[in-house]
């Protein structure tokens, strides 16, 4: 086992952060150990993020989890005109900032002595599900259509799930997209130099902003046809449909700094249908192997526009006119449950595989969101410490006998998710000054801590 304990370490100092799964705006991944599986995980949905991945899945979670995920995230946009002009520009630095984090939180309530509710398992997540960042010269090619843009969306996730019986559980939650103060702006931003008429001179500085509150809901299922003669899963398959989401954005339109007019930027956020399905052709006291296929089905469709409404009475259109399109997720994950090297605690290596269709017609392609085809491959790893370990050496998991406060298990998990996006040449569009191709490079580092009470 001596090669095991290596190549975890190995992976753990590789893996140490260095955009992305990004379907334009959408940032798929919401978790490291699903980050690891290619984001192949609402089958499986045994930790705490299982309230973004298939909220149905919390009920295999007993007790208190906390979980805390940050991904560092760098890259570059390479772009050619038909003249030949080059540009670059990146997601706000050579990482992104702020970072896209979520945190979650579970308590089975029958674990905390509530046990005429069954197994009923409630939860609370912050999560980043729609987030951008994107950064060009001031001086580019198309610098009429983007300097800079930034999306800092938050998705507050209240979620309950209950356990039908031993086969069948389902899951319910709102979704409260909205913005906040402490993430970077705390509103959606774009900046681009103006292109002439309407009073203002070319090339000067304009910025349109807005934020507001969309509420949604998602209703998830989770199957277990077969277990192992411990109880365990051999098969699950997941379900989930997460709604649209509708809202009015309100902010300002800025000229050179000063204000101009009220904005208001109707938006309207997709529904996704997903499946899923794993399967364990090893699950026993000692190892787990895991494999499993999931699909996302994106409403891109009703994402029809991001016009502008000033208070003056004009309108800077904005049409988007996507399509729908779908991911395609492959992952696997192998566990050891009894390493002879560290007694008290399991390790598990992750692979996976994404590709992700392009939603965006060459008509309304936007620097601020290239939409481009992209094929994703990721790994991971995690070790979660035991009763009986210490975390770092230091921290006892478990604690004594009363010692409440003290995590009966500890874990940590890594990933690196890597992107080769598929080049794309852009004609015809809205703006001709976005014409030309594209050549997107990204990639990510994330890790999580997971407290189990």
């Amino acid at each position: 086992m001596n090669w095991v304990l290596y190549s975890l370490i190995l992976m753990v100092i590789l893996l140490l952060p260095s955009y992305t799964s990004a379907q334009a705006i959408r940032f798929q991944p919401q978790g490291a150990a699903a980050a690891g599986q290619g984001n192949a995980f609402a089958a499986q949905a045994d930790d705490a993020s299982a309230i973004h991945y298939n909220p149905a899945g919390m009920t295999q979670l007993s007790g208190i989890h906390m979980q805390l995920n940050t991904f560092l995230v760098g890259g570059s946009v390479k772009f050619t005109s038909p003249a030949g002009v080059n540009t670059q520009g990146d997601f706000g630095g050579s990482i992104a900032w702020p970072p896209p984090t979520q945190s979650y939180f579970t308590a089975n309530l029958r674990d905390l002595g509530f046990r005429h509710v069954g197994n009923t398992v409630i939860g609370l997540g912050l999560t980043t599900p729609y987030a951008l960042q994107a950064r060009y010269p001031l001086d580019g090619p198309f610098q009429t259509a983007v300097t800079s843009a930034a999306l800092p969306l938050l998705d507050i996730k209240p979620t309950v799930a209950y356990q039908i019986n031993d086969q069948l559980s389902i899951g319910v939650g709102a979704d409260i997209y909205t913005f906040a103060r402490f993430i970077g702006e705390g509103h959606l931003e774009q900046k681009f130099n103006w292109p002439g008429g309407g009073g203002i001179p070319a090339s000067t500085p304009v910025e349109v902003n807005g934020s507001g509150t969309a509420l949604g809901f998602n209703l998830s299922l989770l199957y277990t046809p077969f277990r192992n003669q411990d109880g365990k899963p051999l098969v699950n398959v997941g379900l989930q449909y997460r709604s649209q989401a509708r809202t009015e954005l309100t902010g300002q339109f800025l000229v050179n700094g000063a204000l101009a007019a009220d904005t208001r930027i109707p938006v309207t956020l997709p529904q996704i249908f997903t499946l899923a399905v794993a399967l364990w052709p090893v699950r026993d006291r000692d190892h787990e192997w895991k494999i499993e296929f999931d699909v996302d089905y994106v409403g891109w469709k009703s994402f029809r526009s991001l016009d502008v409404h000033l208070s003056t009475g004009g309108t800077l259109p904005q049409p988007q006119n996507w399509r729908n399109s779908s991911v395609f997720m492959l992952g696997t994950e192998y566990k050891w449950l009894h390493l002879d090297v560290l007694p008290n605690w399991e390790a598990a290596l992750r692979g996976g595989y994404t590709y992700t269709e392009n939603p965006g017609p060459d008509s309304t392609f936007t620097p601020a969101a290239a939409t481009l085809n992209s094929h994703g491959m990721t790994l991971g790893t995690s070790l979660l410490c035991r009763p009986g370990g210490h975390f770092l050496g230091l921290i006892p998991c478990g604690g004594a006998e009363g010692q409440w406060y003290f995590p009966k298990a500890i874990g940590t998990s890594v990933a690196y998710l890597s992107y080769i996006h598929e080049d794309r040449s852009v004609m015809g569009n809205i703006n001709p000054t976005v014409d030309g191709t594209y050549r997107l490079w990204s990639h990510m580092g994330t890790f999580n801590l997971n407290l189990i009470f």
